[in-house]
């Protein structure tokens, strides 16, 4: 505990960490109080404040319960998200894309123009849709057509704000910026979830005893989930020796730290954007909706629904990893620095070694990556309340901790380089010099 506090002190001795900590938590606090402000002609006496589920109940989850507050910030980042996403497939498939995203600092700059058009042109109709579809008739104040366009600027303007307020944080803050503000909007929830939780269980079912086993277990799958995220298979390579005057460059051997989940929780955004399809067809044709097939599957609490949520999960992690993680690019560059894997001859054959790794370690991260995803299910199955058993794992338990550990590790690169202890043991594997093998710490969205 004495060496809790003394990390702390030297985190606020530090002037740039203590400056950047600052601003991340006002950032963050400008957010939140703007999740608080109701659209303009919205009346928020009578907004519904009951349970949302499905898609509805993510989204608001992410946004930290102002898509149904009816906030100016009610669509969040997750526009800005999409418009990522779509770009980085871009890259894969448009060669215009797959140059720029080589062409470094100009290029990257030329990808975020794009994202950001692309942003606001999600927004505009996730806007149209969501003032249509959430916002009921006896909620407004002004006139139907006037509402509408009004709130359309309002709800743009909002997502940009906040897609600005990630950006300011990575840059002047601390941590990931869109990473964090997910993240707050997540924790958001947390409070009310676990006080509602200990009213049910404290008023006859299961009593003291039965939440505090629920707390012990959510401990359990937070320390699971962790072990799936912090889980790397490192392949040592070996630098040859350069020597320049009467100094010695390379000869010492470090590691490519390779994580087992290299996909990170987009397998599970991808799986449930499909999980959502069959409820949408009952929506749409109400006919179709007493098919048992089509109701096992809408039922996120089906056996049905779970197994192929699952087996989702894992073709889309490896799908994700092979985009995302290039065999060639690392075999190539580890060649033009005169590194090589020890036993392994260069170019191909280091790729296709690193490629089999890759593959090896990918089945057991995305069979605990669908565990992980299907775990709220089991949970409901054994009667833990559903907004309590969002945080049991999901796609919030992996960015709550992917951005968590993200943000420590940070911090703690702050203190090192200023030569304090840092806030976690990481164990770090030492070359022939002394010095610790590299590593990079990744968003999490």
């Amino acid at each position: 505990m004495k060496k809790f506090f003394t990390t702390l002190s030297n985190i606020w001795k530090i002037d740039d960490l203590r400056v950047r900590i600052t601003n991340t938590l006002l950032f963050l606090l400008i957010y939140r109080v703007g999740s608080f402000v109701v659209l303009p002609g919205v009346n928020p006496s009578v907004l519904s404040s009951k349970q949302a589920d499905g898609i509805v109940g993510l989204l608001n989850m992410f946004s930290g319960g102002s898509f149904s507050h009816a906030s100016i910030f009610a669509l969040g980042v997750m526009p800005y998200i999409s418009a990522s996403i779509v770009v980085q497939l871009l890259g894969i498939a448009v060669p215009y894309f797959a140059k720029l995203q080589k062409e470094g600092e100009s290029g990257r700059n030329k990808l975020n123009q794009w994202t950001r058009y692309l942003t606001i042109g999600i927004t505009a109709l996730q806007a149209i849709g969501y003032l249509k579809s959430q916002i009921q008739p006896d909620q407004m104040l002004i006139a139907n057509p006037y509402f509408t366009v009004v709130n359309l600027f309002v709800l743009t303007a909002g997502t940009m704000f906040v897609m600005w307020l990630g950006e300011k944080i990575t840059d002047k803050g601390i941590g990931n910026g869109i990473s964090l503000i997910i993240m707050v909007g997540i924790i958001a929830a947390l409070p009310g979830a676990f006080l509602s939780e200990f009213q049910i269980r404290y008023a006859g079912g299961g009593g003291l005893i039965g939440f505090l086993l629920e707390t012990v277990a959510l401990i359990g799958v937070v320390m699971f989930t962790i072990l799936i995220v912090q889980g790397t298979r490192k392949i040592a390579v070996q630098y040859a020796k350069r020597i320049v005057g009467n100094k010695q460059y390379g000869g010492v051997r470090q590691y490519i730290p390779l994580k087992v989940n290299a996909a990170g929780v987009m397998p599970i955004i991808f799986a449930q954007a499909l999980m959502f399809i069959p409820a949408t067809v009952s929506q749409f044709f109400p006919k179709a909706a007493s098919n048992p097939i089509l109701m096992s599957l809408s039922d996120y609490r089906a056996w049905g629904h779970n197994i192929l949520f699952a087996v989702l999960i894992i073709v889309f992690t490896y799908f994700y990893t092979a985009i995302t993680v290039n065999p060639n690019q690392m075999a190539e560059d580890m060649k033009k620095n005169g590194g090589f894997i020890p036993g392994i001859k260069p170019g191909k054959a280091t790729a296709d070694f690193i490629d089999g790794v890759i593959s090896k370690i990918t089945l057991p991260g995305s069979i605990f990556l669908a565990i992980i995803a299907i775990f709220p299910a089991l949970a409901m199955l054994v009667g833990v309340s559903s907004g309590f058993a969002r945080f049991f794992g999901g796609t919030s338990l992996i960015i709550l901790v992917g951005v968590v550990l993200d943000t420590l590790q940070q911090i703690e690169s702050h203190l090192l380089m200023r030569h304090y202890d840092g806030l976690m043991k990481t164990g770090r594997i030492k070359g022939r010099s002394g010095v610790p093998s590299g590593g990079t710490s990744q968003p999490v969205i």
